[in-house]
């Protein structure tokens, strides 16, 4: 079943059919002022924190789906017929209400049309502002005048803190106030402090406070108590205020605080109007007043429109490809991308979800999130990772989450020992390379960042640290110690128990390192880094090989995970597919366990984390016996992973299998069969039900997800094998064997690359002839000191 369509083109998803089986999301604003908006305009609005920072309410996980939201409602007077300008809250029968969602790069856009009325909603958060635009066009399509009453909907929160406003009602019930101000805007005020994090917040007049006005039309009437409005026993589909063709002027005093303004409309046939309403926080009286004056016009509002497009769609610009899957296509042209851009700005902190129990930026995730926007935003990207470096204590831990706008380096505290987790700062490894290796900035190696609590140290010797915390932290096997978790949470095996999947990431940083120290001249380190490997290999070779696969961990009382002689969870997928990435398995290893993962974990609907699923198992050994066999951890499809598949098939030139992995996880291959997969089309989700569940291919959690950069790193730089090193930019494909080639466009270090691969003999991998702006060339590596600042790639393989 299809619910929408790519449009490409204007860099969005359009949304056809809005009883979707999930609600389809899309991100407005920034990490200053963030917003969600559903296709049916359900939604929040926050100012740095999901948790923390929520001015506009949302009601999580209730029916229906996504209420409440940013609504107009429109009033036929003659009749007394109502609507909203989205299908719900309302919810007029779709044989007489057609409308269209058009998910844009951080703006939605909402037509509808009913009873001869067309109207088309524009939400968007301008560049740099703690406001938000509602545009809204309403057009009198029908053959006689029409007398209409518009309204305008919004919750706000009567504490900022969700906690506060959703469990504290005692309290929070009892400090929200409503009015109308001389200038007509509403000002919603909570009398408190708690909300007031800083003294700049403060002198700004933001903090607990938010207003609304409306320009472009007369303001008649308003309501700012949400129980006047809705009435006691009714809700967001039968207002009473606009049932009753009217607005009373309430003014909240405790009990719930909304936002509603009144604007009534003559249209002859044929007319269209046009109104503005403006929503932000801060005082009403002066900083809502200032921005009303200089932003409060159509023009205004068209211009920073424009500019917000021109922004994110420079952003897109630093890949384009045409191949011959365009699904493919529509995922790294637009939406793969713009879903990591999203991702690496709210990490895993607000989303439909995600509902404020993780604020601020998970330590992993985040270090993880840079490597799929490192060419879109590199100075942000450096910024991010800079931030991380700067959370690695000097032990070599990390401190699992970091509050950007509260982290003080130096003088952070460091968590207890049972709280350390053994991968945080390994992912170091994959992501600094990744920015100085894309930008060629070689002097970040070089730059000195304190450690969270004490101490300073190059970022060279934050990843040197990184190592050694792990090297400190050695098994009786000589794997590495798990702690209270490696990247699997749901793990359990003891502090001293040992994790092989680290004990690889352990092997891929000492080689890293390796390669940056002889980059650097520092040919000690890269010697000490070399030996560490040998001695590290010898307990993988010794203590790790099953015979047709790798095991999983060896728990702190000797028991060994993973293995044919374990019942549940015999075989787990990160082992395998890190034990090629590393460079751990031997080309006979790697082949077995790659065609073991194919015999025991491939479904239709992406590869399964481990198989069979936990039933039996003690929860103190492995958590994951919790959820649902065939979901999340538990035999689940963990999307965060896909990407390792494919990197792996790749590196072992199976080009067919590997977009075989990739496709059966691409939220895109199931636009037209969206009844399975459920969740967007166009971004990725946490997990995806796997063959265990009686419900295969439905997918959860979406947006904030590791899946995002995994999937498309995985995507560019090993099936299409656009690669940044060291020395250049390597073209190294990996593609289906049924593939002619295809073309793309990379801007890298100031230059725009226009690649073509062609594959006549149509086999997957291996270059055999490189043509640089019609020269013959040795290799596949581009290198960056060619002249000009254009240039013509052909690739042959064969």
């Amino acid at each position: 079943m299809q619910y929408g369509h790519f449009d490409d083109q204007a860099k969005e998803y359009v949304i056809t059919r809005p009883d979707t089986p999930q609600s389809w999301s899309n991100y407005l604003g920034s990490t200053e002022y963030g917003a969600i908006i559903t296709n049916n305009a359900g939604g929040y609005g926050f100012y740095r924190s999901g948790a923390r920072g929520r001015f506009l309410r949302l009601r999580f996980n209730s029916v229906p789906l996504d209420q409440p939201g940013r609504y107009f409602y429109v009033r036929d007077n003659a009749n007394q017929d109502y609507w909203s300008a989205s299908w719900q809250p309302v919810g007029k029968p779709l044989d007489e209400y057609q409308t269209t969602c058009r998910h844009g790069t951080a703006y939605t856009v909402i037509e509808s049309r009913y009873a001869e009325i067309a109207t088309e909603a524009t939400y968007f958060v301008p560049l740099g502002q703690n406001f938000e635009y509602w545009r809204l066009k309403v057009t009198n399509q029908s053959d006689h005048p029409r007398d209409l009453s518009l309204f305008t909907f919004c919750e706000f929160t009567n504490q900022w803190d969700t906690f506060q406003d959703r469990v504290n009602l005692q309290y929070s019930l009892f400090i929200v106030r409503g009015e109308q101000t001389d200038d007509k805007l509403l000002r919603i005020a909570i009398q408190d402090n708690l909300t007031r994090e800083t003294e700049e917040d403060l002198q700004q007049d933001i903090a607990s406070l938010s207003w609304m006005g409306l320009v472009g039309s007369s303001i008649d009437g308003f309501d700012t108590s949400r129980e006047a409005f809705l009435g006691n026993y009714r809700s967001y589909h039968n207002p009473l205020a606009v049932e009753q063709g009217t607005c009373t002027g309430s003014q909240a005093y405790g009990d719930n605080a909304c936002g509603s303004l009144q604007s009534n409309l003559i249209l002859q046939p044929g007319d269209s109007r046009e109104i503005l309403v403006l929503l932000g926080i801060g005082d009403a009286r002066s900083v809502g007043k200032k921005i009303m004056a200089e932003f409060g016009s159509l023009e205004r509002a068209e211009a920073e429109l424009k500019r917000l497009k021109d922004n994110w769609h420079a952003k897109l610009g630093s890949l384009t490809v045409e191949t011959p899957d365009e699904e493919f296509n529509h995922t790294l042209n637009v939406w793969g991308l713009y879903n990591c851009l999203i991702n690496f700005a709210w990490s895993r902190a607000a989303s439909l979800v995600y509902n404020g129990e993780r604020d601020g930026l998970g330590f992993r995730d985040s270090v993880q999130d840079t490597l799929g926007v490192v060419a879109a935003i590199p100075e942000e990207a450096r910024q991010r990772l800079e931030l991380m470096l700067t959370g690695q204590l000097v032990n070599g831990g990390a401190i699992p989450i970091i509050k950007p706008f509260e982290h003080q380096p130096g003088h952070e505290a460091p968590p207890p020992d049972e709280e350390y987790r053994s991968d945080d700062c390994l992912w170091f490894f994959n992501a600094v390379p990744a920015y100085v290796n894309e930008n060629g900035d070689f002097e970040f190696y070089n730059k000195v960042l304190p450690y969270a609590d004490q101490g300073e140290a190059t970022v060279f010797g934050h990843l040197r640290r990184a190592l050694e915390f792990n090297l400190e932290r050695m098994g009786s096997h000589g794997l590495f110690c798990g702690l209270s978790a490696d990247w699997n949470d749901c793990l359990r095996l003891g502090y001293f128990g040992e994790s092989l999947f680290v004990a690889f990431q352990v092997r891929l940083g000492l080689t890293v390192y390796a390669d940056i120290a002889e980059q650097l001249d520092k040919v000690e380190e890269a010697a000490w880094a070399l030996g560490q490997r040998s001695i590290l290999d010898d307990s993988i070779q010794t203590h790790a090989w099953d015979g047709d696969w790798f095991i999983w961990a060896i728990g702190e009382d000797g028991t060994v995970y993973g293995t044919k002689e374990y019942e549940e969870g015999q075989i787990y997928l990160n082992t395998q597919v890190w034990a090629v990435i590393s460079g751990a398995a031997t080309p006979e290893q790697a082949t077995r366990c790659m065609e073991t993962v194919q015999e025991k974990l491939a479904t239709p609907y992406g590869l399964m984390l481990s198989s069979p699923p936990f039933v039996k198992t003690p929860i103190d050994v492995m958590r994951a016996v919790v959820f649902n066999p065939g979901i999340k951890e538990n035999a689940g499809i963990f999307n965060h992973t896909q990407g390792w598949g494919v990197m792996a098939e790749c590196m072992l030139a199976n080009g067919d299998r590997a977009f075989e992995y990739y496709r059966t996880a691409m939220p895109a291959a199931y636009n037209t069969r969206a009844e399975i997969r459920q969740s967007e089309p166009y971004v990725q989700a946490q997990t995806t039900y796997s063959t265990y569940s009686p419900r295969p291919g439905n997918a959860r959690t979406s947006w904030l997800t590791g899946a995002a950069a995994w999937s498309y790193f995985s995507a560019t730089q090993y099936i299409l094998g656009i690669r940044p090193e060291a020395d250049g930019l390597r073209i190294d494909p990996c593609i289906p064997s049924a593939w002619d080639g295809f073309s793309a466009t990379r801007h890298f270090q100031g230059k725009i690359i226009q690649i073509d691969v062609h594959n006549p003999k149509h086999i997957c991998k291996g270059v055999s002839r490189m043509i640089v702006d019609g020269k013959e060339t040795m290799g596949n590596m581009i290198t960056v000191d060619l002249p000009g600042d254009k240039h013509k790639v052909e690739i042959w393989l064969g």
